[in-house]
Parts: C-alpha cells; structure tokens; sequence
C-alpha cells in the first residue's frame, strides 16, 4: 500500500474522503455530476473520478450539482435548524408542554423525523427542553423574589410537590433556598496571585463554591457574587487559605488532579456532567462527542457542551481537559492560552 504524498494537496484532500474527514473541502464526482464534503456517508468514489474544489462557488461554476446527502450547501440544515428554532419558540411560549406531534405538525416534519432533528440540533429532546425553560422560568422568579407557591404555579409545575419531590433534579436546591439567593449563608473568599494570574476562591460550609482566575479582582467578585447574590462574602479563615494555596501550587506546576471538598450547585444533569469531568484522568484529554458518549448521553453532546461552560468550579472539575473534536481546544470562561498552558502543565508531569 502506498503512503499518501501529503505534500500534495490533492493527496491530503482524497485521503479526507476515505477517511470522511470533515474539512473544508468539497470533492466532485465526475461521473455523477455532484459535489460533496469530505466527510459525505456515500460510498467514496474513484480516485480518477474525483475533483476537489475550495468552495461551493467554484464547483457550482464548474458545472456540479450539490450532493443531497451531505448538503454541502447547508441549505437543508439551515432549514433545519430555522424549524428547531421555531419549535423552541413555541416552547418558550406556551405556558405547557406543547405535544410532540403540535410541535412536528408546526415544524412540518413527521413526528419522527422532527424528534431525530431536534435532539441532532439542540443536543435535547423537546420535553427535556421544555423542562428546562419552566425551570428557568422558576429560577427567575424565585430570583426576584416571588412567593414559592406563586412562582411554582406560574412556571407551570401545577403544585409545589412536582418540585419538592425532586428539587435537585428541577434547580439544584430547593425553591425556598433558590429563592433566598443565598441569603443566610456565608461565603468565605480569598483572593491570591498564581502562575494564570489573579485567583479568586470562594467557599461555603460544605466546600469550595468557586474557583475563578485570570481576570480583575472586580470582575472576579462580581462572578462570585452573581451566583450568590445574597449570601454575605467575607475574608478567608486559614483553612480556606490552606486550599486557596493547593489551587496556586496546581497553577504553578500540577502534579495531581486537585483534591478539595466542593459544594456543587446545579441540576442533576448538569452534577452528572461535573463529575464525569472529575473522571478524566489527569494529563489526559478528551473531546465532547466521546466525553458525552461516556456519560451515556450520546445524543446530547451540545446539552453536554453547556453544562461544561457552567462549571462553576475550574480546575477543581477540570472542564478544560475536554477538546474539539479536531483537538481545537475550543472555547474557555478564563481563556484559550490559559487552556493551553494548562494542559501543557499537566501532559509535562504525566510523562
């Protein structure tokens, strides 16, 4: 077998094609008269068969039509994507869950299909959708101050037992302590230097709450303080700056993954996800399609992908240990070059 002339560019492209590699480039088959991506489900053609093209104006010009299967055009999944979106409209509209079949005769498309499309788009079902909007409703009310019952009835739960029965499912919390924003509890912060630049440590009786770096100490304050807008933040005891100093000794040179008591606030959904991440072994990666497999959840890698981004604990519950597919280390809350860094760090004490 001969080892493709990645030199030549033509060379690089067709070996895309046999792998089904997503790229940039469209290929056209000769024969049939089409254009597709590289990373097309159809058979791969024959390699005298085949043209490559940089974009789909220049294979267009060239006399080829766009393959239905991988909509190299994008024009089916942006009609797609248009229909999801209105579905979610409606959703947040209603102020109950619209049935499946509603939501697919709006969409046009067979029950289903529109199923299929929505948990390929939204990374959730329509009903798992539906009770995050209520629960968002539920959490801003409670946030500005609603009666519990008031709130509860309003975000379109019925009683106030569909939401005590299983309050860590529905807020994290129950809606009495969602409500009091923290109110009555103490948060203990501690501000400290580090290799990734300012570092702010926040912590409640039960563990660490927060962890933030690389930003103004005003800016730091403020993440702590929306999240507990009530609570009383005060100046750090010895105890939280013993741990405070593990997190800056980890910045400097991590050797270990860190091991601190945490309090983790968040949906079940969103729990399933941090500890997942606490999983990943240290100086080790991986990329959202597999990590979201690993949970069981293969079909909802973006659902995955926004419980990361809420990780209100960095490095504690290492998010940035997850990569793009490619290995593009995609976006970070603190930064992509303190991503890098810290992956860095980490690979080099491993090995």
């Amino acid at each position: 077998m001969n080892t493709p002339d990645f030199a030549d560019p033509d060379a690089r492209h067709w070996q895309a094609v046999l792998d089904r590699a997503p790229s940039d480039t469209l290929y056209a088959v000769t024969t049939q008269g089409v254009f597709c991506r590289t990373g097309c489900p159809s058979r791969p053609p024959l390699r005298g068969n085949t043209r490559f093209f940089a974009d789909v104006a220049s294979a267009e010009a060239a006399g080829f039509r766009a393959c239905k299967r991988c909509d190299p055009k994008g024009e089916r999944a942006a009609l797609h994507a248009a229909a999801v979106a209105a579905a979610c409209q409606l959703i947040e509209q209603e102020d109950t869950m619209p049935s499946l079949a509603r939501l697919a005769d709006h969409a046009g498309y067979a029950r289903h299909h529109f199923l299929r499309m929505f948990r390929d788009i939204t990374g959730v079902t329509p009903r798992s959708y539906a009770e995050n909007v209520r629960a968002r409703r539920l959490s801003s009310a409670l946030a500005n101050g609603s009666r519990v019952v008031d709130a509860v009835l309003d975000a379109g739960y019925g009683s106030e037992s569909r939401v005590y029965g299983q309050p860590s499912r529905v807020l994290g919390m129950t809606p009495g302590a969602a409500r009091r924003g923290g109110a009555g509890e103490v948060i203990r912060a501690a501000l400290a230097d580090s290799a990734l630049g300012p570092l702010l440590v926040g912590a409640t009786e039960r563990g660490i709450c927060f962890i933030g770096f690389g930003e103004d100490e005003a800016a730091l304050r403020g993440d702590l303080a929306a999240r507990f807008s009530r609570a009383e933040v005060i100046e750090a005891d010895d105890t939280l700056r013993a741990m405070v100093q593990q997190v800056v000794d980890f910045c400097a040179e991590p050797r270990a993954a860190l091991a601190l008591p945490l309090d983790l606030r968040g949906t079940a959904f969103q729990r399933q996800v941090w500890e997942g991440l606490q999983r990943i072994p240290f100086g080790e990666t991986t990329h959202y399609a597999a990590f979201a497999a690993s949970l069981g959840r293969p079909d909802a890698v973006r659902a995955v992908a926004r419980a990361i981004a809420s990780n209100p604990v960095s490095l504690a519950v290492p998010c940035h240990r997850v990569l793009g597919k490619g290995g593009d280390l995609t976006g970070y809350r603190w930064g992509v070059e303190r991503k890098r860094a810290i992956l860095a760090g980490e690979k080099s004490r491993r090995a």
